[in-house]
């Protein structure tokens, strides 16, 4: 992989344009992610947050503001905060690319951070790494995501990552909406689905690829080596070979999408050589 910087000017420059242009129900909270255990009906009063550009004026407590100085806007029960889950596949083979996948899933891990601390709901970062998991506890307000970004620099993409038995480890106790980012180079989908949906998660699936993994262009006689268990294999490249291969992905490709459907998930495929104006504008708009 080429050596780049993950959050450069450019991210951060459109990072509140994507934000503020689309209309996700990341932003907007989505029913399954929110708390619903109220009493009472969407005027029944529960808290309060602080005020985001873009609040209704009308609901500023005008009493929190002359005790503490700062705007509050009055939450009601429906408003309650959800709680979205992130996990990100620390695996060795998101590193792969000339544009890393890795990176890319950096970006959109950070993309998605954002929207939901934005919100003034609950964030819970998950980094999968072999059968373990290391969970980043709830964070909420605009003022955790310098510290989700140190977390999502901090990650060292290597070796091999159960999916499943990662998100297992989340021991999921209540209902929200569950991210994963990874490319999917699993054969429990299914079953990490059952988990998720039967945890009361909404969820969406963001396949990372490589444009390398999808059209790898080889010939000639190669060795060529797992990058998570470093097994190898001798290969020479022919017609008939790329054919399978190519034949092989799309099977991949379209098991990801019957399963999704079959678990009422969202999903979502992205390139790793995309522009952030394509992921951010254009993959991550289907969320609207």
């Amino acid at each position: 992989m080429a050596d780049e910087k993950i959050f450069n000017a450019e991210f951060y420059h459109k990072l509140n344009t994507f934000r503020m242009s689309m209309k996700m129900r990341l932003a907007a909270g989505m029913n399954g992610g929110r708390k619903s255990n109220a009493k009472g009906n969407s005027v029944e009063f529960s808290d309060f947050r602080e005020y985001i550009l873009g609040d209704d004026i009308r609901r500023i407590d005008w009493n929190a503001y002359g005790r503490f100085d700062r705007l509050f806007v009055k939450l009601f029960m429906e408003e309650k905060e959800g709680v979205f889950r992130i996990f990100v596949d620390g695996s060795k083979s998101m590193d792969f690319g000339e544009k890393a996948k890795s990176v890319c899933a950096q970006r959109i891990a950070a993309a998605l951070s954002y929207c939901v601390l934005e919100n003034s709901d609950r964030l819970i970062l998950n980094i999968m790494q072999g059968n373990g998991l290391t969970v980043h506890k709830g964070v909420t307000g605009r003022q955790a995501f310098a510290k989700t970004i140190e977390r999502l620099e901090q990650i060292n993409f290597d070796g091999e990552a159960d999916l499943l038995s990662c998100i297992k480890r989340s021991n999921i106790k209540q209902r929200g909406v569950s991210i994963v980012i990874s490319d999917f180079y699993t054969e429990n989908l299914e079953d990490i689905l059952k988990y998720l949906t039967f945890s009361k998660q909404e969820v969406i699936l963001i396949q990372v690829l490589s444009p390398e993994e999808v059209n790898p262009g080889l010939e000639g006689t190669l060795n060529l080596l797992d990058s998570e268990t470093n097994a190898g294999m001798r290969i020479t490249m022919s017609s008939a070979l790329d054919k399978e291969y190519k034949s092989n992905y799309n099977d991949f490709i379209n098991h990801i999408d019957t399963v999704s459907r079959k678990y009422a998930a969202s999903y979502l495929r992205v390139m790793s050589d995309e522009s952030l104006d394509s992921i951010f504008f254009g993959t991550l708009s289907r969320l609207a």
